[in-house]
């Protein structure tokens, strides 16, 4: 069902009116106000160049960071709060190196204050003009809707015949439930009255961050298939940023190794098959976090890491839980076999077991598997076949969405992660 033309332009109008406020007076407030308050000052012809040139950098600076954090903040899920400090400390960040390495002159307080009023604006429109209540979303009683009153920080209001003219910001229902045929005019009214009205799937899906793949059928793999430009300026990113990493890795990774040693007896290293790129197994490296020579009858049960494992070391779980055990896979990287951002890979006797009891999960493969992800940020280590059908679904999201604002979404969360221990066992 589609949305009618006078709804979209209307919400287009709403998103513009606020745009404009947002910007407008933000560099009113962080960009102007600063610079005519400088100006008042008696300062010689240089200093007024390096002042119009703070302009300059603030405007610009501004503008990406207000685009970077509307890209990153629509995202399921995503405290939006999260991303103002990242978002400007990047542009304005990005800015002062322009400067540096162009050799010109600016007014460092002038920056400074930009800066400072710029992030305070946004979080003053955050938390006063932007909160608003939670959705009201009324959910016609039929097909298959149940499961989204599961969803938290949502409204839902549950249709009736007796209660069907509440007030709702949005409409769910199962388009394709063989409903009656009241039912079906209620939906087309509202639709042209201007409600926006949406099937379960991909309601879910925008509020969830999952792409839930059971049947062929029901979805289009067109709609999967990552954007082809993006995934090898990926990779050409993954190599430089590899190699910018290895003079500050390889020290790092020369203590560990020695504290890994005088830990326990073994290897410092740990190389395991794993499912790969285009479903090729690769042997990934890892910093060696549990005893060596614990073997298992079962390869499966061997691979799986479970809470409160007694075969993790005790230099082990630090490393374990800081992730800082997985480093080590930048070689991996480099030889083209992962990336820094992707669905984690399996190892080999999991893959074939979740091969063999789930549909599609070698389409998980279409990608390079990564260090992090965005199942990792968002449910963290599982290993039973329940679980994983539900990372399945956020691995799916992420090839669906295979873009480079929610990369940079990743990283966020992953730092966030880090320093949580958040999904670590």
């Amino acid at each position: 069902m589609s949305i009618p033309p006078a709804k979209i332009a209307s919400v287009r109008r709403t998103l513009w009116h606020r745009v404009r406020f947002q910007l407008g007076a933000g560099l009113l407030l962080a960009v102007a106000i600063p610079y005519f308050l400088r100006l008042q000052l008696e300062y010689g012809q240089s200093d007024v160049d390096s002042l119009n040139n703070s302009l300059l950098g603030t405007v610009a600076a501004l503008l990406l960071g207000y685009y970077a954090f509307r890209r990153v903040s629509h995202y399921p899920g995503v405290r939006a709060s999260y991303h103002i400090l990242p978002s400007f400390a990047a542009s304005f960040g990005l800015a002062l190196a322009v400067f540096f390495f162009a050799r010109l002159d600016y007014s460092r307080l002038h920056f400074l204050a930009s800066f400072l009023l710029c992030v305070g604006w946004y979080y003053v429109v955050y938390f006063k003009l932007q909160r608003q209540q939670r959705m009201r979303i009324g959910v016609v009683p039929a097909g298959e809707v149940d499961h989204l009153f599961e969803i938290p920080d949502v409204g839902w209001v549950r249709l009736a015949d007796g209660s069907r003219d509440q007030p709702c910001d949005a409409i769910v229902a199962d388009l394709r439930a063989d409903m009656p045929d009241d039912w079906e005019r209620f939906l087309a009214d509202r639709a042209l009255a201007g409600t926006l009205v949406m099937h379960v799937k991909q309601m879910e899906e925008s509020l969830t961050g999952r792409v839930a793949i059971e049947h062929l059928s029901e979805n289009t793999l067109g709609s999967l298939i990552p954007g082809i430009v993006y995934a090898k300026i990926k990779r050409l990113s993954d190599i430089i940023v590899s190699l910018a990493a290895l003079p500050f890795l390889i020290p790092l990774f020369a203590v560990l190794a020695i504290m890994i040693r005088l830990d326990s007896p073994g290897p410092v290293f740990f190389r395991q098959e794993r499912m790969g790129y285009r479903g090729h197994p690769f042997r990934m490296w890892k910093f060696r976090t549990m005893r060596h020579g614990h073997a298992t009858a079962d390869a499966r049960e061997a691979a799986m890491t479970r809470d409160g494992d007694d075969r993790v070391t005790k230099i082990g779980r630090p490393l374990r839980r800081y992730r800082i055990d997985e480093l080590p896979q930048v070689i991996n990287i480099l030889k083209g076999e992962m990336s820094w951002i992707g669905p984690r890979p399996e190892a080999v006797p999991l893959s074939l077991w979740y091969e063999a009891e789930l549909p599609f999960y070698r389409y998980r493969h279409i990608v390079r598997p990564g260090i992090t992800g965005w199942a990792q940020v968002r449910q963290g280590h599982v290993a039973e076949v329940e679980d994983v059908l539900w990372k399945l679904h956020y691995d799916f999201y992420y090839i669906k969405n295979f873009s480079f604002w929610l990369d940079v979404l990743i990283v966020a969360g992953t730092m966030k992660t880090v320093f949580n221990g958040f999904g670590a066992r």
